[in-house]
């Protein structure tokens, strides 16, 4: 078994060891069809990316805005399944070595099964996974199978989340922590905010866990200031907007290249 959560921590080390940020990419399976989405994964790694998080399309997602809508729906229109995000992030993973997650909402494991899903991504060689509506008083069965597979089980905080709450949420999960940087979907915004901030340092509090960030960051100036305070800086809507604005799919995978190159200037301070 390859790819587990021991390689999503020795990344994330190393970047910290470096003195800087991760860059986390996020990218849906399927989208623009399965083929280009896993060059387009491929290419925000080559482009300077530690860690991929590969979305499984959903038809309700409550957390994502109108960009990630959109590929999703294009994705799901050309019938993309469980299988085609599970190849996904083999084929990505084998590529590059590097660490790649799934993120998807609860609904879609339930229904595929726990063990047949941790037991396929651990096959994939994927890191683990990333459930953004899963409360964690409701996750002892994802993760028991993800534990025994060695997968990261990746909750979610939000600013609303009070300290007694975060703590028992860092608690349950494994491989880091994924601060959501404001209230509302994913999405390009102007500034981060004071809120992420304050959040981070929320977080730390409560656990040993890198925290990363992501809603919002979109450019090199927001990911150096998120850099400054954050484990992780975590870009989705931007990348998924360079590739529905791309005139065809080569420049579309081209477009992933540049931006991760950008970002990843800025998590290193070259904003």
């Amino acid at each position: 078994m390859s790819g587990t959560i021991q390689l999503l921590s020795d990344t994330l080390a190393a970047a910290r060891n470096e003195g800087r940020a991760a860059l986390i990419a996020y990218l849906p399976a399927g989208f623009p069809t399965v083929d280009l989405g896993i060059e387009a994964v491929k290419a925000a790694f080559d482009g300077g990316a530690d860690v991929v998080e590969v979305g499984l399309p959903h038809s309700d997602p409550v957390l994502d805005g109108p960009v990630i809508q959109t590929a999703d729906d294009i994705a799901l229109r050309g019938g993309v399944r469980i299988a085609d995000v599970m190849r996904t992030v083999r084929e990505a993973h084998a590529a590059t070595g590097k660490p790649v997650l799934v993120m998807t909402y609860w609904n879609p494991i339930d229904r595929y099964g726990v063990e047949r899903f941790t037991a396929e991504l651990a096959d994939a060689g994927g890191a683990g996974c990333i459930l953004p509506d899963l409360p964690f008083e409701e996750a002892g069965l994802w993760r028991e199978h993800a534990e025994k597979h060695g997968l990261a089980t990746v909750f979610v905080v939000a600013p609303s989340s009070r300290d007694e709450r975060l703590a028992k949420i860092t608690a349950a999960g494994s491989g880091f922590v994924y601060a959501a940087s404001l209230m509302g979907v994913t999405g390009t915004r102007e500034s981060v905010g004071a809120q992420a901030q304050d959040l981070v340092a929320r977080t730390r509090a409560t656990t040993d866990l890198p925290v990363c960030v992501g809603l919002g960051v979109s450019n090199p100036a927001q990911a150096a200031e998120v850099a400054s305070f954050a484990d992780g800086v975590i870009v989705g809507s931007a990348f998924v907007k360079r590739m529905l604005d791309a005139p065809d799919e080569a420049a579309a995978v081209d477009a992933v290249r540049e931006l991760a190159g950008d970002l990843a200037r800025g998590v290193r301070g070259g904003a």
